[in-house]
């Protein structure tokens, strides 16, 4: 055993003076000061049929049956599937619509942008992250919907300092709309409360320390 402990602290040594590290999460912060683009072509709800319930459902696999890769069907189902307790299913349809698309399609960073609210909203924050960080890293524009959206998850996930330095990109950007919490229900009409009530607290911690830009 004594020789065990010397062998795995000689190994512990070695990573560390070879420059080895032991996996861990890189830091999700803004990468630029300013968060001033439009990007509509994202934050759109995928609508294809419409209606409600089972009616809509029933709708969706007719046209998905007529056509197996009609991608804003398929999306629009994953999406009922888990708002409606199936997140399974929900996960499946999301899977299949995304392999039929690259980032050139033109739905594709909107079933993303869906995807992770969907995720977050079943209680899956990470998930939810790493779905808005591949729109993040998919294209060369740095969206108005990023400061905030990247907060309330990180601050989900108890990643309070990069939650902050996303909010105070937010308010460096339009400080008239985000200094205070008084316009979020205006600003964010699709939020549900909690998470309005969430982006508070962040907003708090924002004013108790901002952070400056480096």
């Amino acid at each position: 055993m004594h020789h065990f402990h010397k062998l795995l602290f000689a190994v512990l040594a070695f990573c560390a003076t070879a420059g080895f590290a032991f996996a861990q999460t890189a830091p999700l912060v803004p990468t630029v000061e300013f968060y001033f683009d439009e990007d509509a072509r994202t934050t759109r709800t995928i609508e294809s049929q419409a209606g409600s319930g089972e009616a809509l459902v029933q709708a969706l696999l007719k046209s998905i049956q007529r056509n197996p890769r009609s991608k804003a069907d398929i999306a629009q189902l994953a999406h009922v599937a888990m708002a409606g307790g199936r997140p399974e299913l929900g996960h499946e349809l999301y899977g299949r619509v995304l392999g039929q698309m690259d980032s050139n399609d033109g739905l594709y960073r909107a079933v993303l942008w869906n995807y992770g609210w969907d995720l977050f909203r079943t209680g899956d924050a990470a998930g939810a992250l790493a779905q808005w960080d591949t729109l993040r890293k998919s294209r060369n524009i740095n969206a108005t919907w990023m400061p905030a959206t990247f907060a309330l998850a990180l601050w989900e996930l108890d990643r309070r300092d990069e939650a902050v330095q996303w909010y105070a990109a937010a308010v460096r950007s339009e400080p008239a709309r985000w200094t205070g919490a008084d316009q979020y229900e205006a600003l964010l009409p699709d939020w549900r409360e909690q998470e309005r009530a969430t982006l508070a607290e962040i907003q708090q911690a924002w004013q108790a320390d901002p952070p400056a830009w480096r």
